[in-house]
């Protein structure tokens, strides 16, 4: 079995002015594809070559786990966004922010705080345990909530691959305007779930 990457939920363009065209086409074709050509040079043969990709990052280690999860979480992080996102969340969801944060600004504020002040590369995660409680999870590198038994609600890449083109070094006006374009009904799929 080879790993695939999956087609984007939309076109390069459509999260401009989030993020352009030209920002989108190099994180998606260059450095997602990457990560897929060396986990499938990395399995070519072996044992893992036959699991899922989420069952790969759980079990994985060293440069597996490396690619195996920044293909996962890039996927996962496509997902998250949506040309016609932004706004808030609703229902159970939007009641289990408020329980765990006090309120929807509460919970912005941290998680741009967190994804703000994450030092080198990573990702800054919502995610909830095994009771549906709410966690938000700033991670280095290529770990993810899955590793550390939480399901993962909602993520924003923090590599400087994925706002560099658009935003230079300015990773905080990235994260404000992420807000604009977080697909919340993809969110509240992945807290029901």
């Amino acid at each position: 079995m080879t790993f695939q990457q999956p087609d984007l939920p939309y076109d390069l363009k459509d999260l401009d002015p989030f993020v352009s065209e030209e920002q989108m086409d190099y994180h998606y074709n260059k450095h997602h594809a990457a990560y897929f050509k060396k986990l499938n040079a990395l399995v070519e043969g072996k044992p893992e070559s036959d699991k899922d990709l989420e069952t790969v990052v759980k079990e994985s280690t060293g440069g597996v786990f490396n690619n195996a999860a920044q293909a996962w979480n890039h996927t996962f992080f496509w997902d998250c966004m949506s040309p016609n996102g932004g706004g808030e969340p609703s229902g159970n969801l939007m009641k289990a922010i408020e329980r765990d944060f006090g309120s929807l600004e509460d919970f912005m504020q941290k998680f741009s705080d967190s994804a703000a002040t994450l030092f080198g590369s990573g990702w800054a995660w919502l995610a909830k345990d095994s009771q549906g409680k709410l966690e938000i999870m700033p991670l280095s590198n290529a770990d993810t909530p899955l590793k550390h038994g939480k399901t993962p609600i909602l993520t924003l890449d923090v590599w400087e691959h994925a706002y560099y083109i658009d935003y230079r070094n300015e990773r905080p006006r990235f994260i404000e305007q992420f807000r604009e374009v977080i697909n919340w009904d993809f969110v509240d799929q992945c807290y029901q779930g």
